[in-house]
């Protein structure tokens, strides 16, 4: 795949203070992000990458832990490099998105990390939460659909559980520029399965120590004064 030269775009614009909001008051939030310009392509690389059969089948666990599970998992990934300009204009919002997080809720948070997922058709994700075993240092997790026209009746949809009771509390469609952002050690979720092929951008905002980001140590962050 050729990199291209060109400077990444312009970060795009999100409003931090209903995300806050949404984080504290229910532990996930849904927004739209409008920049076209990035979108398109993140959406155009993502799309070379699986055409180009430089997508792998993603597991569960992670070193000597990591294996394919069909049965629980079935997507292609390709992690991040920040090689080409699409890709570090969304580390660049990223990193907008954890200054502002850290601001406004002292999480703590300190990096990012993000690969594209394409879910073939068929493919699906079952419930699940994002934290490893034993390591407890994925924050936040967020996913950037990048599906033009996308349609409830493909699929694919996003279903956020209710860890209490087990109750479904909303299915979001993969819509192209839709963004979802939910609390990984609360939320248990699923990706439902995909009838065409669908692309998004799964991220991690990470906290070494939970020791370090006390608002995370009650079941609902408090709001930290600013």
């Amino acid at each position: 795949m050729t990199l291209q030269l060109a400077p990444p775009p312009a970060i795009p614009a999100f409003n931090p203070d209903r995300l806050c909001q949404d984080l504290t008051g229910r532990g996930w939030s849904q927004q739209t992000i409008t920049d076209t310009a990035l979108l398109t392509a993140l959406r155009d690389e993502a799309m070379t990458l699986w055409q180009e059969d430089e997508l792998s089948r993603a597991g569960i666990g992670r070193a000597t832990d990591h294996e394919l599970v069909r049965e629980i998992r079935r997507d292609k990934t390709r992690w991040f490099d920040g090689a080409s300009p699409a890709q570090r204009g969304w580390l660049d919002f990223a990193e907008s998105l954890r200054l502002q997080l850290n601001q406004r809720l002292a999480l703590g948070l300190f990096s990012f990390e993000a690969h594209y997922a394409v879910y073939e058709p068929g493919g699906f994700y079952r419930r699940h939460l994002d934290s490893f075993r034993g390591a407890r240092n994925r924050i936040l997790s967020s996913v950037l659909y990048l599906n033009p026209g996308w349609h409830s009746r493909n699929g694919g949809l996003l279903r956020l559980y209710d860890e209490s009771d087990d109750q479904a509390i909303t299915d979001i469609v993969p819509e192209f520029g839709t963004f979802a952002v939910f609390l990984s050690e609360e939320i248990p979720h699923e990706v439902t399965p995909a009838l065409a092929p669908r692309f998004s951008i799964a991220g991690w905002h990470r906290c070494n120590d939970l020791a370090r980001a006390p608002a995370l140590q009650t079941k609902v962050l408090p709001i930290a004064a600013v």
